[in-house]
């Protein structure tokens, strides 16, 4: 008794999974751009709107640094790093380190200053590239600038992140420093591929005394200030081993319309959809750290041993996905350039507009709303591109699942997937023609299904009309509630 209910468990649990496969979440994930479905007129195509994948954008980003000679190590030079102990470290093994850290901070001069880069080794040298590659290790990569040498001229340093794609943020941009972090920093993005720029977040010791401004963190905002760009000093003190890294809180703005856990998506969904300025705001193709001032632990810089300060960051994060107007899944790579593989009838880098010959109505985004599926916004074909009708009546899918008033399918058969069913020949693209006993769309259903009578034994066998949300529904209708 037990098996036979176990069997039919698991044949149920194979079914949902396939029909799950085909439909998108409930959840709104957007992960299907279009499923065939059953109706009264046969099968056809249901679009809706579809995102690709959140990724780590790091592997696809250009960095460039300004000035282009920030870089230390050509020359070579001597740095002082201040003396800490990473967690990884243990007595036995590290024990001269530990001593010397010890002594260090003992003395009150916690800096050690027999550390050098050089370019041109590979062990001393500290590009900008080992700002994106894999960490986890003892002792960490890193880039670094010179050193404050020519103080009191500022210690300026611009480092750009491009993509040439509009990527939309999906999770916090996390920047880990190998120095202290710096006593001033903004974080600026643009939406135009660098020609103009907006702040994000500014980063001070003393926000009023750095930028004018009030500090504030983002738990200080509301759904009414998300948009506001703000000082936090959350991130501008500290100097032990868990005090190197800055955040730009993506998620935590997220959560004042999906909740504490964003466990309402439908609802941070719905905001995007209508209110393109919060869309805009975690939209990008660029972003830009502008390190103004480096740490000094002080409130005045010590001008005799200025080696002290520079900017070192191991590591930096970006989570997101390329920005396809919900009109594509998926986000290739070629020739070191994203781009969307577009459906819905849709080209372009960002499918933001209609392919040739799919100009019937002015290019859309899809829409998030409704929920689950949203709604797709297909490119319907152009009127000079249908021709002169046949003499037949056109047939046309189910035009309510297609979002709009007027044909847009520009295939009601083919031989690919929509085949016309039980010996049936597709005529032009455009209707199937269907042997006698046959009729529907795709020939899919009896002619003796309209007759009084119905179908006998002596008719042939019954087309398949039902879609696998009814083979679903049946399923669990017979099976019932499992009780083991």
């Amino acid at each position: 008794m037990y098996l036979s209910r176990f069997l039919s468990l698991h044949a149920l649990w194979v079914t949902v999974s396939s029909v799950m496969q085909h439909y998108p979440s409930v959840w709104g994930h957007y992960d299907v751009c279009k499923t065939q479905i059953y109706t009264e007129e046969g099968k056809v195509w249901d679009y809706m709107a579809c995102q690709p994948e959140a990724r780590d954008m790091i592997k696809y980003v250009k960095v460039t640094l300004d000035p282009p000679d920030i870089t230390c190590g050509d020359p070579p030079e001597t740095f002082c790093a201040m003396c800490m102990m990473p967690l990884g470290w243990t007595i036995p093994t590290h024990y001269l380190l530990w001593v010397s850290c010890l002594k260090a901070w003992q003395l009150g001069n916690p800096y050690m200053c027999n550390n050098e880069c050089d370019a041109s080794t590979q062990e001393l040298a500290h590009p900008p590239e080992l700002m994106f590659d894999l960490e986890g290790r003892h002792p960490s990569t890193f880039w670094q600038s010179t050193t404050w040498k020519d103080y009191p001229k500022p210690l300026h340093v611009n480092i750009t992140l491009s993509w040439n794609k509009t990527i939309e943020l999906t999770d916090n941009i996390v920047i880990t420093f190998e120095s202290a972090r710096p006593d001033q920093m903004i974080l600026e993005k643009s939406l135009d591929y660098g020609r103009t720029w907006q702040p994000y977040q500014y980063y001070a010791t003393d926000c009023l005394d750095a930028f004018h401004m009030d500090p504030k963190s983002v738990k200080d905002l509301s759904q009414h200030t998300v948009l506001e760009i703000i000082c936090t000093e959350e991130y501008s003190t500290g100097y032990m081993t868990n005090s190197k890294i800055i955040h730009f809180e993506i998620k935590d703005r997220f959560a004042f319309f999906a909740g504490p856990r964003l466990h309402n998506m439908a609802s941070l969904y719905g905001q995007l959809d209508t209110t393109k300025k919060l869309r805009d705001f975690f939209t990008i193709t660029d972003l830009r750290l502008r390190l103004l001032r480096p740490a000094t632990g002080e409130i005045y810089v010590d001008e005799q041993h200025l080696a002290r300060y520079f900017y070192a960051i191991s590591d930096i994060r970006v989570y997101g996905r390329c920005k396809c107007n919900l009109h594509a899944t998926s986000c290739k790579e070629e020739n070191k350039k994203l781009f969307c593989e577009c459906e819905h009838n849709t080209t372009g880098p960002d499918c933001g507009k209609c392919k040739k010959n799919y100009q019937g109505q002015p290019w859309s985004p899809g829409s998030y709303l409704p929920i689950p599926k949203g709604t797709a916004n297909i490119c319907i074909p152009s009127i000079s591109s249908i021709g002169n009708p046949p003499k037949f009546d056109r047939i046309w899918p189910n035009i309510s699942s297609l979002e709009v008033s007027k044909p847009n399918q520009e295939n009601v058969c083919d031989n690919e997937l929509l085949h016309c069913q039980n010996g049936g020949t597709c005529i032009n693209n455009v209707r199937c023609q269907c042997p006698p006993a046959y009729t529907g769309i795709l020939c899919e259903k009896l002619k003796c299904e309209r007759d009084p009578g119905g179908c006998n034994q002596n008719s042939a066998q019954r087309a398949v009309s039902h879609g696998p949300l009814l083979l679903l529904t049946a399923l669990l209708g017979v099976t019932g509630l499992f009780i083991f």
